[in-house]
């Protein structure tokens, strides 16, 4: 973790404070003096503010049920972030973990440890994320045979990795993807010749969305675990 973010999340500085407070010698690591912002620190360092210990506050892992016409930032834009109307402390440290489309719905997970969710999102992770899909016109077999065996996407020179498809109707299937590309699910219809009317994720590993539209919960420590 850099050591500006070990001062935030041990403190209650401001972002503007906690640089100051470095760059003008008040924190120390492993008893030295430590002027550089970005300087990475471990668990294990004795870091001090002004000669007191700094100890973070714990992690936290929520799971969030993203309404359409929501935006996966922490910040508003054309369409309010899905952090608007979370009332808990210290919100403005959470970070998603996989982004959402504005009109895609389902879940989302949220946390403050950068450790964790880089362990969810990194390719060779291999991360199943299962997504509902209502599309523009009937599924077809080849269209379900080219998902399966991979595709190229438009501008890409890669094929898709081979994906789990479940058909619930004629409209609608259950597409399960381990890759997290740009639109990749509205890309991959799009290159069978079909385009996405509704799109909805129901799952990412063994975490199943169980909560109402625009609820959120804390991940229970064996949750946490499944995706550590």
């Amino acid at each position: 973790m850099r050591l500006d973010k070990f001062v935030l999340k041990s403190t209650r500085l401001t972002k503007s404070e906690v640089m100051t407070q470095i760059s003008e010698g008040h924190v120390s690591v492993n008893g030295v003096i430590e002027t550089r912002v970005h300087c990475q620190v471990h668990e294990d360092n004795k870091i001090e503010h002004n000669g007191i210990l700094l100890v973070t506050r714990p992690f936290r892992y929520m799971l969030m049920h993203k309404q359409t016409h929501t935006l996966s930032s922490n910040l508003d834009g054309h369409y309010p972030s899905l952090l608007t109307g979370l009332s808990i402390a210290d919100k403005d440290e959470l970070h998603i973990v996989g982004r959402l489309d504005a009109d895609t719905t389902g879940l989302v997970l949220l946390t403050d440890d950068g450790r964790w969710s880089f362990n969810i999102t990194r390719p060779e992770r291999d991360c199943p994320k299962v997504y509902r899909v209502v599309l523009a016109k009937p599924i077809n077999d080849e269209a379900v045979k080219k998902l399966q065996q991979g595709l190229l996407l438009q501008g890409e020179t890669k094929l898709t990795l081979a994906a789990k498809v479940d058909i619930v109707n004629e409209y609608e299937v259950k597409l399960t993807i381990r890759e997290g590309r740009y639109h990749q699910v509205k890309r991959m219809f799009f290159a069978v010749g079909n385009r996405v009317n509704k799109l909805h994720r129901e799952q990412i590993g063994q975490i199943v969305l169980d909560i109402p539209a625009g609820e959120w919960r804390l991940l229970t420590h064996d949750e946490v675990e499944l995706l550590s």
